[in-house]
C-alpha cells in the first residue's frame, strides 16, 4: 500500500515538474543552461524569503509605531 501512496506522489511530482518546464519555456533549454536557471531562481527565492523573515518584523514594528497602534 505504502509503495503505491509513493509511486503516485512520484508521478504528481513529474506531472509538476513537467508542467514548470511547459509553462516557463524551460524544456527548450540544455540540462546545464536548466540547471543554471534552476539554480539562480531557488537563489532569488531564498534571498527574498530570507530578507522577508529577517526585516520585515522590524518593518511591521516602524509602522506599527508611526500609526500609535503599539506604543
Amino acid at each position: 500500500m505504502a509503495g503505491m501512496a509513493l509511486a503516485r506522489a512520484w508521478r504528481q511530482m513529474s506531472w509538476f515538474y513537467y508542467q514548470y518546464l511547459l509553462v516557463t519555456a524551460l524544456y527548450m533549454l540544455e540540462p546545464w543552461e536548466r540547471t543554471v536557471f534552476n539554480s539562480m531562481l531557488v537563489s532569488v527565492v531564498g534571498m527574498a524569503l530570507y530578507t522577508g523573515y529577517v526585516f520585515m518584523p522590524q518593518h511591521i514594528m516602524a509602522i506599527l509605531h508611526y500609526f500609535e497602534i503599539v506604543q
